[in-house]
C-alpha cells in the first residue's frame, strides 16, 4: 500500500481510551476450571469513560515482579442489561497476565483498566440475521453481542460454538437459558473437538445453509479456527462485507513482509509535535520501531482490532499483517495500524497527529 494525500478525521473516534482507572472488583465468578469472570464496578469513575457497545474490549494493566503488562479482554456483559461491567479471562499456558489474574484477584480487589475500544460490534440493521462463530474463549464478545441483540431487536441468531470438550464450554448454562427464553430466535450448535475433531470447512458450509443473504457474520477464537471459518465462508457466496473478526493473538510476520522489510533503512515518526528518525531493525513493526527508539506511541490490543495505534502514512509503503478495524476507504486515505505495519520501502514516514 502507498501513502495517499487525503486526511480522514473521523477514524480517531475508533481509538480506545488510553487513560487508565482503578476500579473495584465486586465479584469473581468461576465459569469453568480455567476461566473466571470479573465483575467491575465502574460507577466509581465519573463521566462516560466506560460507556461501551456489545462486543468491545478493555485493557487490563497489571504490575508483576516490577514489570507493567497490558492485556485486552472483551466484555462479556451486555451494556443495556448489566449494571456491572464484566470481563472473562481464560487461564493460558504460560500466560503471564491470565495466570496472575486467576491467582491474585478476588472480590474486593482493585484493578487498573482502560476505557472500551474495538469495532467488533453490531452495526445497524434491526432485522438482519446474525451468524456467529466462536471458539473457546472467543465466546466472550460474541456472548455480549447475542444477549444485546436478543434483548433490543427482533433479529434471529445462529451460533456455532467450538470447544475442546464439554467441561471447557464457557457460559454453557446461560446459553441454555437464552435458548429457553428465545427458542424461535436463537440456535446454538455446540462442537466438541473431543468427539468430532476440529471444525472443518464442510461443517461451516453446512452450518450456513439457508442463512439470509444480508446476514451479519462474527468470528472470534483461535487463529486456525478463524482462518478455517473465514476461508469456508468465502466459498459459500456469503456476503462478507458485513463480516467482523476479533483476534486474541498477534499475527506472525509473513515471508513477503520480511522480504520487503529487509530493504528498509529508516523510519520517520511524528508524535506530539516531535519528529524522530529511527534506524529500522528488520522484523519489527512500526510500533515496535518507535518503542525501540524510546518513543511511547499509543497502542492497546496490538492485534489489529482497536485502532488505538493508527497513524497517517506520509511517505513510503507498508504491508499490514492484520486489519479488523479500518475500512478500505480509510486505508486509501492513508491510515494504517502501526502495530500491524511492516515497512516495504527504503524509508517510511508516519504521523500520529
Amino acid at each position: 500500500m502507498t501513502a495517499q494525500p487525503r486526511v480522514l478525521t473521523h477514524v480517531s473516534s475508533r481509538r480506545a481510551d488510553e487513560a487508565f482507572y482503578r476500579v473495584p472488583v465486586t465479584q469473581v465468578i468461576r465459569e469453568t476450571a480455567d476461566t473466571v469472570s470479573l465483575l467491575l464496578d465502574t460507577s466509581t469513575v465519573s463521566g462516560e469513560a466506560f460507556t461501551y457497545r456489545a462486543g468491545q474490549f478493555l485493557t487490563l494493566r497489571v504490575e508483576i515482579d516490577g514489570s507493567v503488562h497490558d492485556r485486552c479482554y472483551s466484555m462479556s456483559s451486555a451494556p443495556m442489561l448489566d449494571r456491572n461491567l464484566q470481563v472473562t479471562v481464560k487461564r493460558e499456558r504460560g500466560g503471564v497476565v491470565s495466570n496472575w489474574v486467576h491467582d491474585n484477584i478476588d472480590g474486593g480487589s482493585e484493578v487498573e483498566v482502560s476505557g472500551p475500544g474495538g469495532v467488533f460490534v453490531l452495526g445497524p440493521g434491526e432485522d438482519r440475521e446474525i451468524v456467529a462463530f466462536a471458539g473457546g474463549s472467543g465466546i466472550t464478545p460474541v456472548f455480549s453481542i447475542i444477549r444485546s441483540a436478543l434483548a433490543t431487536s427482533s433479529r434471529r441468531i445462529r451460533l456455532l460454538y467450538a470447544n475442546r470438550d464439554q467441561d471447557s464450554v464457557i457460559f454453557a448454562g446461560r446459553l441454555d437459558e437464552l435458548i429457553n427464553v428465545y427458542p424461535s430466535r436463537l440456535t446454538v450448535e455446540h462442537h466438541l473437538d473431543s468427539d468430532n475433531g476440529v471444525v472443518d470447512a464442510d461443517e461451516v458450509r453446512t452450518f450456513v445453509l439457508g442463512v439470509d443473504e444480508d446476514a451479519d457474520y462474527f468470528i472470534c477464537g483461535p487463529g486456525p479456527f478463524m482462518d478455517t471459518v473465514e476461508a469456508a465462508l468465502k466459498t459459500t457466496g456469503s456476503d462478507l462485507e458485513r463480516l467482523r473478526t476479533e483476534r486474541f493473538v498477534k499475527p506472525t510476520i509473513s515471508a513477503h513482509a520480511n522480504a520487503g522489510a529487509s530493504m528498509t533503512e529508516t523510519v520517520g515518526i511524528r508524535l506530539n509535535g516531535r519528529k524522530t528518525v529511527v534506524d529500522y531493525r528488520e522484523g519489527n513493526t512500526l510500533l515496535q520501531t518507535g518503542r525501540a527508539a524510546g518513543i511511547r506511541p499509543p497502542a492497546q490490543c496490538e492485534t489489529g482490532s482497536c485502532a488505538t495505534c493508527i497513524a497517517r502514512l506520509v511517505d513510503g509503503e507498508v504491508t499490514m499483517m492484520n486489519n479488523d478495524v479500518l475500512t478500505q476507504d480509510e486505508i486509501d486515505d492513508g491510515w494504517i495500524l502501526t502495530c500491524q505495519s511492516i515497512p516495504m520501502t527504503t524509508s517510511v514516514r508516519i504521523d500520529y497527529e
